[in-house]
This record gives C-alpha cells, structure tokens and sequence, in this order.
C-alpha cells in the first residue's frame, strides 16, 4: 500500500504538471516539450537498468547485499557522470531530430538524465532489500518537486525551455533522498565474484539494451507524429499520449512490487500472470471510463484545445493498457535474464517507425501504433507460455537463472 499511494502520488505530480504544459504551453511548443520528456525517458533506461539490477541480485543473494549495494553505487554514479557527458554531446543532434532550433533546450536532457541515473541504483538496492518506506520516498520525490518547481517555471516564462529547465532542478531532489536512506550500509556480509563491477555493468547493459527497446517504443511514436504530421496535430496526438502515459504508469506499482519474486523461477509464471490480470482490470476501468467520461478525459489532456480527440481518448486509454502489460512482460524477461525476446520488441519499434509513415492524420497514427503493439503483447505472451516450465533447456530456449545462479546470455545448442 505504501508503494501503491507513493507511485500514484508521483504519477499524479507527473501527470498534473504534463496538464498544466499542456495548458499553459498549447499544442506547438507542448509538441516539442512532449518529445523531449520522450527522449529523457528513452535516455533513463539505465536508470532502470540500474534498478533491476540491483533489485534482482539482493532478491536472489540476499547475503551479499552489503557487496551489492557498493558496488551499484559505485556503477550507479561511473553510470549518471557518462550518461550526463553523452547527452551533452548528442544535445546538437536531440535538436536536430525533435526539430527544437534551441541547442541550449536539447543541451538540458544532460543535466536531467545525470541525477535520475544515479537514483536507479538508489531504488534498486530499497527494491531488493524490500525497504518499501524509502523507497516510496524517492518515488514522491520524483513527482511533487516536478510538479510544484516545473510549474512555477512555465507560468514565470511558458517555454519549452522553462518546462524542462524545471525538470531538471526536480531531478536533483530524489537523488538527495536516496543518498539519506543509504547513508549508513548494511554489515558486511558474504563476498562473492559474481558481484564484482564488471559482473554488474554487463548485467546493466543487457537489461538497458532490453529496456531501451521498450521505451523507444513506447515513445517513438510521438517523433515519428513530429515528423509525418504538421505541427498542430502533432501536438494534438501529445495530448492523447497524456493518456497513454497515464494509463501505462498507473499501474507500476505492480512491476515494482512483482520483480523481486519473478526473480525466482518457481514463482515467476504464476506472479507473472497475476500481475497481467490486475494490469487488465486496470487498464479496463481507464478504458471505459475515458469513453464513458469523455469530457472529462480531454480536461485531462489538456482543455478545449484538444478536443478534436475527444472521440479517441479511450482508444488511447487501451494503447496503455498494452503498453503497460508489454512493460511487464519485458520485466519478466529481465528477472529471468531471458535476453533473447528483446528481439520482438526490436523489431515492434521499426515496425512503428516503418508502418507510421503511412500515417495521414491522428487517428490513422494511433491505430496503427495499436495494431503494433497488439501483435508484440500477442508475441511475448507466447514466448511466456511456451517457457513457462523452468527446466525447458532446449535449442533456442530461454534460460531462466535460479537464485544465486550466475547470470550470463542464454545458452544455446
């Protein structure tokens, strides 16, 4: 429960601030504003990354927690300062792609995805270790300083840059919160080698190149609405993506909760599917009740001004509900450190950039994103069942390691 309110207070926070950008922005500078948070989210898989990490090798080596969580830190912070230096040297061709004309607005993802980087390695050892008050904390941290700091930016000067500018000043309060809960480590307890530093950054980097496939996905359309469409609808498709946003991070309270178990083989499937079922239910109410409550919906996504979507918002409403059981399934597969299905999710992205060019207005965009994301959920799904059973060893199989098993790619042959 405490998870549950703290990650809905966050995705509240996140989402009300989202609304006032929207209002205050209106849809062209909203449009860019949108496709930037798109790309810091794409940019903060290895804060994830760094999360599931440490959350699934403290949930299966509980022993070695007080390794872990040097070592992760010791990642987390090499990880945030690389990440912070990469970001500032792309910040030309971010402009370029978002089609901003503003270097020093592109240039300000750098010193957003540096802190929130170093807070995955943060939530991952409060993750594993199960310290769900702290933890919630930082989740808070992430959405009210956004919110209360974003919004007193855009009303002093609504820009893209103020939006984001107050973005990046929120960043800096969850990592302080981290920093407090971790200040005094576990004991020292057992050692082991499949904890050293390399150990950890090739685990971090298989689960970023998995989880970047899904938040390029989950984000790409946004860029390719920039680049097929004229601006104002553009930015009328940012504002269904308020709701898809919405409905695919209401329930990641259930993620965060399943992930330490799916870690361990013998209750994976059964977790797994549970947690699919409270997504639907989920995913089900949103749906109907955007459709039902449509005027109320489009206040959501920002006012009159969008309410050329009206009609669509429970469509929408449905493309987050799978999105949101796609991103539990890929959560699956990096418990299981199943890497090989990453490959579905691939080949879903250029599917999307591919098929989304066909696209001529909102609605054909959206639909064609849908029928996307359908065939992948559709996909991983089997994948699910056909290597439910732990023991498959086969050709081709995906492994599933046991606790304290070493992680590694999966085996073949």
């Amino acid at each position: 429960m405490v998870i549950a309110v703290a990650m809905g207070v966050m995705n509240v926070a996140t989402y009300a601030y989202t609304i006032v950008a929207a209002r205050l922005l209106g849809p062209r500078d909203y449009g860019a504003f949108a496709a930037l948070m798109g790309v810091l989210l794409v940019v903060m898989v290895a804060s994830l990354a760094l999360q599931a990490t440490a959350a699934r090798r403290i949930a299966a080596t509980p022993d070695n927690v007080h390794q872990i969580e040097v070592v992760i830190l010791r990642v987390g912070l090499q990880a945030s300062l690389g990440i912070g230096l990469l970001c500032l040297v792309l910040a030309p061709a971010i402009n370029q792609v978002v089609r901003l004309d503003s270097l020093r607005t592109a240039a300000l993802i750098a010193f957003a995805a540096a802190p929130l980087t170093l807070m995955g390695a943060q939530a991952g050892i409060l993750q594993g270790e199960r310290r769900w008050v702290p933890l919630a904390m930082i989740y808070a941290g992430v959405g009210v300083p956004r919110l209360v700091i974003g919004t007193a930016m855009v009303l002093w000067r609504p820009t893209e840059f103020a939006a984001l500018f107050g973005v990046v000043v929120a960043a800096y309060v969850p990592v302080l919160v981290g920093w407090v809960a971790l200040r005094h480590p576990r004991a020292p307890g057992e050692h082991s080698p499949d904890h050293s530093t390399s150990a950890l950054w090739q685990e971090t980097f298989h689960n970023s190149i998995t989880l970047i496939a899904f938040f390029a996905l989950s984000n790409v359309d946004i860029l390719v609405a920039r680049n097929v469409l004229d601006s104002h609808q553009a930015g009328l498709y940012a504002g269904g993506l308020i709701m898809v946003k919405a409905v695919l991070f209401l329930p990641q309270f259930v993620v965060v909760l399943a992930f330490p178990s799916m870690s361990n083989a013998s209750a994976a499937t059964a977790t797994l599917f549970k947690s699919l079922l409270v997504v639907v239910v989920l995913g089900a109410v949103t749906s109907l009740g955007a459709l039902v409550l449509s005027g109320l919906a489009v206040i959501f996504v920002g006012g009159a001004q969008y309410s050329s979507i009206q009609d669509q918002l429970w469509v929408f409403a449905a493309l987050g509900t799978v999105l949101s059981m796609v991103q539990l399934l890929i959560y699956s597969v990096l418990a299981r450190q199943a890497r090989r299905a990453v490959l579905l999710v691939y080949v879903a992205l250029l599917a999307v950039v591919g098929v989304g060019q066909l696209a001529g207005s909102v609605n054909e965009l959206m639909l064609l994103v849908l029928a996307v994301d359908l065939a992948l959920l559709a996909s991983l799904v089997v994948v699910a069942l056909r290597h439910s059973n732990p023991m498959r060893g086969n050709a081709g199989s995906l492994a599933i390691p046991t606790p304290g098993q070493p992680t590694g790619p999966a085996p073949s042959g």
